[in-house]
């Protein structure tokens, strides 16, 4: 996997006029091909042969799965019991993705994060107080926004983690009550508050905190992470000037210490917001714009379904999927923060069942495949 070792050794927003990435995606299909037989038989009914990849333009043409399949499907390509990590999606709509991760998946999911983690400037040494809005680890909660959410922990020494949802009776509660009280005695402290998690619950705790009242200016190089998506609370959800503008007025945290993240269990790249708080795609990755209807790919400036391309994984074959999210691309030349990578919005979401589709392909793919 020379290629692959090359990609994730590169710097998140690289040139990537060299190749590399298509060679790394075609030596990750070879090996897919090879030891694992339904997704091999995947590829040939559709038609597809790894020496089509002759171009990164090619790339529309390797055949993607769905996110749904995985929570219907186990598809590792390496023996379960010789895959150290296995992880679940957060399940929202009731069913969770099993995605299995190999160490040297893993290493090439550490270097990424590392690198896009100091492109950011978010390692410090400082002691760090932390608010999680996300679930509080235990040995049942095997899904990857919690292990993601943790790890984001360890980029700067902790010396408390509050949670906001905790296990009580076998299920997650919210506790935005405790997180108030913690916050409030964070702020008088001197070290910094780190915020991870749920951009909803984040709000959640801002309205109530000034619904109470309370303004607080929380200390120097405080910041604000976000991942996961509003996902339930997608009717609460607000403009991120409005967002932002709350954190100022009730954190006294500027725009400027709001880092926001995107990624998925079924592609594990790490997407993180520019200065304008726009979302480029990174080196290890390319995403296709697909019509909701015909599945044919669409041009910058067009909504339709968003593919996720990324060769980091042997232990599933997560090269290529289909995400129920919808978004839209456009040139990264147009942003402004000077980074030229295509820039990624998410608009909102649909279920894949809802999606009509004319194409003799795609109906087996998206309901009736056969795995």
């Amino acid at each position: 996997m020379k290629y692959r070792r090359a990609l994730f050794s590169k710097k998140p927003f690289d040139d990537p006029v060299d190749g590399v990435y298509l060679n790394a995606v075609r030596e990750i299909t070879e090996y897919h091909v090879r030891h694992n037989p339904r997704y091999a038989r995947l590829l040939n009914d559709n038609g597809f042969d790894v020496s089509m990849l002759k171009t990164e333009k090619d790339l529309e043409k390797l055949p993607f799965i769905p996110t749904a399949v995985f929570k219907k499907h186990t598809l590792f390509t390496l023996p379960g019991k010789s895959i150290p990590v296995k992880v679940t999606s957060s399940g929202t709509r009731g069913n969770a993705g099993l995605i299995g991760f190999e160490f040297s998946g893993l290493w090439c999911a550490l270097k990424m994060v590392l690198k896009i983690f100091s492109f950011k400037k978010l390692f410090s040494f400082r002691l760090t107080n932390y608010v999680v809005f996300g679930y509080k680890p235990d040995r049942k909660n095997k899904t990857a926004v919690s292990k993601t959410a943790f790890g984001a922990t360890l980029f700067a020494p902790g010396l408390h983690r509050t949670y906001a949802l905790k296990r009580k009776n076998g299920v997650y509660e919210a506790d935005l009550n405790g997180v108030c009280r913690d916050l409030e005695r964070y702020a008088s402290s001197p070290l910094p508050v780190r915020f991870m998690g749920f951009p909803s619950y984040t709000y959640f705790v801002m309205k109530q905190l000034e619904q109470n009242g309370v303004a607080l200016k929380l200390p120097k190089g405080s910041k604000i992470m976000l991942a996961g998506g509003w996902k339930q609370y997608y009717r609460e959800q607000v403009d991120k000037t409005v967002f932002y503008d709350t954190a100022k007025r009730v954190l006294g945290v500027d725009d400027k210490d709001v880092v926001e993240f995107f990624g998925a269990v079924e592609h594990p790249v790490c997407y993180c917001d520019c200065a304008n708080h726009r979302f480029h795609v990174p080196t290890y990755a390319r995403v296709i714009i697909r019509d909701v209807t015909t599945l044919e790919p669409v041009g910058y400036g067009k909504t339709g379904l968003v593919e996720l391309i990324t060769p980091m994984i042997k232990a599933t074959p997560i090269t290529a999927v289909m995400t129920d999210d919808l978004g839209v691309l456009t040139p990264g030349s147009e942003c402004g923060c000077g980074i030229t990578s295509p820039c990624l919005e998410i608009i909102g979401r649909v279920g894949l069942k809802d999606v009509k589709t004319c194409a003799a392909g795609a109906q087996k793919l998206l309901g009736d495949i056969k795995l």
